[in-house]
């Protein structure tokens, strides 16, 4: 019987994880998708000002520049993960070269 190897995910790997997860949900479009037409909306009341359009240039261009980051570390704990089942794949395998185990390193 094989164990599963311990891994304890920081706060922050946690956050980024639930993050991206619920970014890319159904929900989470829908109301982006409202929140700019609600914006696109205001522009009359506003008259189409400067703050009209630096409220929602502000808004998305510090999410965009936040997601970045939080996309990137969910994304490299999922490929981490990938080549470690692939490498065992292939150490499993008794017609393969183990020289390929860690290439990607």
């Amino acid at each position: 019987m094989s164990s599963k190897p311990q891994h304890k995910s920081s706060a922050f790997e946690k956050f980024a994880t639930k993050v991206s997860k619920a970014a890319g949900s159904t929900p989470a479009f829908i109301g982006a998708l409202a929140l700019v037409v609600g914006w696109a909306a205001s522009g009359p009341i506003f008259d189409y000002s400067e703050t009209w359009q630096l409220v929602i240039n502000t808004g998305t261009t510090i999410i965009t520049f936040l997601m970045v980051f939080l996309i990137q570390k969910a994304q490299n704990k999922d490929s981490l993960a990938i080549q470690l089942k692939l490498n065992e794949l292939v150490a499993s395998n008794e017609l393969s070269s183990n020289s390929l185990v860690d290439i990607e390193i």
